[in-house]
């Protein structure tokens, strides 16, 4: 399944960007992939890795970055340090819309931005470049020509690959003053290149293998050229990435050793996990966590999270249900529910007597032409949600040790 989606970056551009997700196993990951120097993320690399991935339980975000493709801004304005931060946005989306990136993949210069980037990501656990350059200098090798204009006029037009690309002074000393400290990436590394590739050659990849602690791996990318235009060469090593990426990211096991147990939920964490929780319920396996500033790592939602997601999930069942029954003009019921805990004096309503009170805050959009009664009346419907009903109604549990 692709999803297209559209993040705003520090600069305030729209960048825009395709989800791939598996319609057949639970997301047990997510991860990023950039493309090469002026490239988009439509190139065959990029589709053909992020849908492997995918079937392997890795959601993939591939997007264009700033003045590229179908993202917004101006390519002249950019340079190496904007892609990295374009990455590193990318990743705060993902972190706050679906879970925190744990896998981070590059082809050419886009893995050379995801090495630099990788030092921002700590959610990150493992990176993987595909024909990089172990430094951004050495995209000026294909601005050579127009160098001295450059110098002297401060930006010249470029053609690559049949297109025109107007790059200033700016980017040029960007290019050369970025350093990456390889020596500290503090995550597994995979560097896959072509030892025939004739844009970047294999001893760039030498570079970036020497340079980087262990855990690091190498696979030679044989008889592929730099864009790995055929099929069933990006096919090839979108499959040994998948295999080995796999090795790296927490859920990508531990999912399938929680059995299924029919009308239950389980749980169940790891001490050395934190919050984070793996749940199989009723065969369909979620996560649960904290947010990062409550201490946990965002990989999922929260406990109350989930409270309210049973909320909401379950007033759109019964509006929806009713609305069928009574045949009203309704298309769509879609409810946004708020949890807080609010003070007892504030909460007029209230007979409870604990300093705080859990209040869930259910917004109800009913799309359909309806009149002004029957919108009251689909109101007061809400509150006969069974799980509205569980909410308000005592409740005992019931708790008991197991072998």
């Amino acid at each position: 399944m692709r999803e297209n989606i559209t993040f705003v970056n520090r600069s305030k551009d729209k960048i825009s960007g395709v989800l791939h997700v598996s319609e057949t196993q639970p997301v047990k990951a997510y991860a990023i992939f950039a493309h090469c120097f002026t490239c988009s993320k439509n190139i065959n690399a990029a589709v053909h890795i992020a849908e492997e991935l995918a079937t392997h339980g890795i959601a993939t975000l591939r997007f264009d970055f700033t003045g590229l493709g179908s993202s917004s801004g101006d390519f002249t304005e950019t340079n190496f340090s904007s892609n990295v931060q374009d990455i590193i946005d990318a990743s705060e989306f993902l972190r706050s819309e679906y879970q925190a990136p744990e896998l981070l993949v590059g082809h050419s210069l886009g893995g050379t931005a995801m090495l630099a980037a990788a030092a921002h990501i700590n959610s990150a656990k493992a990176v993987a470049s595909l024909g990089s350059p172990a430094t951004p200098e050495h995209v000026l090798h294909h601005l050579h020509a127009s160098m001295h204009e450059i110098e002297n006029h401060g930006e010249a037009e470029v053609s690559l690959a049949g297109r025109t690309f107007t790059f200033t002074k700016s980017f040029v000393d960007d290019a050369i003053a970025y350093k990456i400290n390889l020596r500290e990436l503090n995550k597994a590394l995979l560097v896959m290149h072509s030892p025939t590739d004739s844009t970047v050659s294999v001893d760039e990849a030498a570079t970036i293998y020497q340079q980087a602690r262990h855990p690091k791996s190498f696979i030679s990318l044989e008889n592929t050229d730099h864009l790995l235009s055929r099929a069933s060469d990006s096919i090839y090593a979108s499959k040994v990435l998948a295999a080995w990426a796999t090795r790296y990211i927490s859920q990508a096991e531990a999912t399938t050793k929680i059995s299924t147990q029919d009308n239950k939920v389980v749980a169940s964490a790891d001490t050395t996990q934190g919050f984070l929780n793996l749940v199989n319920a009723n065969g369909h396996h979620l996560t649960g966590d904290e947010p990062i500033r409550f201490g946990g790592t965002n990989y999922g939602p929260s406990p109350y999270d989930y409270l309210s997601t049973a909320l909401g999930t379950c007033t759109t069942m019964t509006l929806n249900m009713y609305a069928r029954h009574k045949k009203l003009p309704v298309d769509n019921v879609t409810v946004t529910v708020e949890h807080l805990k609010e003070h007892a004096q504030d909460c007029m309503e209230c007979e409870k007597t604990q300093k705080k009170v859990d209040v869930f805050t259910r917004t109800i959009k009913i799309k359909g032409e309806l009149s002004e009664e029957q919108r009251q009346r689909m109101l007061q419907i809400a509150d006969r949600c069974p799980v509205h009903q569980t909410l308000h109604d005592e409740v005992e549990i019931k708790s008991t040790l197991s072998d």
